[in-house]
This record gives structure tokens, sequence and C-alpha cells, in this order.
């Protein structure tokens, strides 16, 4: 049976920046939040861009922090996603009772794996996940009986396809109802395509993993998205994705220090 999901919904809840951009097809921005720090989640929310994915994968968050950045993202107006550390219920559920505007999976290598995450990402009767928190509401401007009511069909879930197998189940995958976005994530591919990081991005197996992963979601009608280094490769792939992120805070602040370090000592 199915159901209305980010891709069809006919909700039109002004808070949820990321998802309303991508329904209207204007390139929404984003970037990774690795560091602990509201004030780091508030300095990026001010910055023009259109959702934040903090990185419980890779970052430095703790679930204190997790929350404390959730909140002060949506507050600004623009979306939280977080970028869960594993593809576990316990985990999907912490993650959603933020208040988050969508979920990042890692590392998703077939469409079981995929079904899992949806069925955690979604109340009954879609969906296993238990409510009882007053705060994911918060996060989208609802009453707690609002956002039962709006949930399964408002919050994004991003499945990332970044092994060999991911990519070769990329369309089974993709068929999965609920998988909103696949999300590419270009270091773990290559290391799982080539062996090294970064790609230099014209390797032919590279370039036609990417090519796969791009026509799978068109062909069912899903967004595609994924990390690049700046805004140049930004601009430039906005033909071929719905959305990018536009590296993170750590990467930010080292390339313009040394950027401009190097420039003061020319």
């Amino acid at each position: 049976m199915s159901h209305p999901t980010p891709l069809t919904t006919t909700i039109r809840n002004p808070r949820l920046r990321l998802l309303n951009k991508l329904r209207r097809n204007e390139y929404p921005l984003m970037t990774f939040m690795a560091l602990p720090s509201v004030r780091i989640a508030q300095i990026l929310s001010l910055t023009g861009l259109d959702g934040i994915i903090i990185d419980c994968e890779h970052g430095h968050i703790s679930d204190d922090s997790m929350h404390n950045a959730v909140a002060a993202i949506s507050a600004l107006g623009v979306s939280p996603i977080i970028r869960i550390r594993g593809p576990a219920h316990d985990i999907i559920k912490r993650a959603l009772d933020t208040g988050a505007h969508g979920i990042m999976v890692p590392q998703i290598n077939n469409a079981d794996e995929a079904r899992a995450i949806v069925a955690s990402s979604k109340f009954p009767p879609q969906g296993l996940r238990g409510q009882g928190s007053a705060f994911p509401a918060i996060g989208h401007g609802l009453t707690t009986p609002e956002y039962m009511k709006s949930a399964n069909e408002t919050i994004i879930t991003m499945i990332q396809i970044e092994t060999k197998d991911g990519v070769k189940n990329v369309e089974e995958i993709c068929a999965v109802e609920g998988v909103d976005m696949v999300f590419i994530g270009p270091n773990d591919l290559a290391m799982s395509l080539l062996g090294y990081v970064p790609a230099r991005g014209d390797e032919p197996v590279f370039v036609e993993a990417v090519e796969k992963v791009i026509s799978a979601a068109r062909k069912y009608g899903k967004w595609a998205g994924r990390m690049v280094n700046d805004g140049t490769i930004a601009k430039a792939e906005r033909e071929r994705f719905d959305t990018v992120a536009v590296t993170g805070d750590t990467k930010a602040i080292t390339n313009w220090y040394v950027k401009e370090f190097d420039i003061a000592r020319s």
C-alpha cells in the first residue's frame, strides 16, 4: 500500500526549509557539522544555507550535543539533518526524537537494509517508530498531535551509497518506498572502488558508479545528493543533483587558515 512521503506530500510546513526547497526544485545547499557547539550551529545557520547535517557518524557529537544542535538550527529556520552512526533501530529513534527534519544513514548496501531503516523511521502502521518525547514536535514548529500526523510524510530519509555493494544494488534500494534520497559519500565510495582517497573524479569506475546512482534515483523518482568540496563544484553539479553538501565545519576552518597563512608567508 502506497503512503505519502516527503517526495509526494501535500503538507506545506514553512519550518521545513530543506524539504520545501527540494519540492520546488530549488537546489538547496547543505554542509556537515562535526563540532559539538551550539555556537557553531548558530554561525552555520546564519550563512544562508538550507540544511545542516549533524555528523554523529564521524563528528565529535554526543547525544546531548545532537539535541542542542537540532534546537539551535531549527530555531533559526534551517533544517537539521542527523547523520546517524549506524543503522540501528534505537539510534534512529533517538535521532528523530531531537526534532530533526531528516536522517542520513551511512553505508547502506542493499534493499533489506534500506527497508529496515524506513521501518524504524516511520510511526505505525507504516513502521515501528515509538512515540514518547515532547521534543521532536518543537523542531517542526508543531504540537505533538500535529507532528504525529505529519512526521511520516515530511521527515526525509537519506540513504548513503558509498560501497561497491551499494552501487551494485542501488536500483533495488531506490525502489524501496520510504527511501527519499540517495546520497553519495565520495570518499568512502572511492576507497571501496579505487582503494584510495580522494578520487580524482575521472576514474572510469568511479564515474560509472556516480552515474549509476543518479540514474537509479531518476528512474524511481528519488532525490540524489552528494558531498562536494567547494562552491565551484557545487555549481557545476546543479544539473545532475537535487542537493549537495558543501564541505564541513572542520575542513572549512582548516582550509581557510591554511590558504590565508600561505598568502601571509608568500
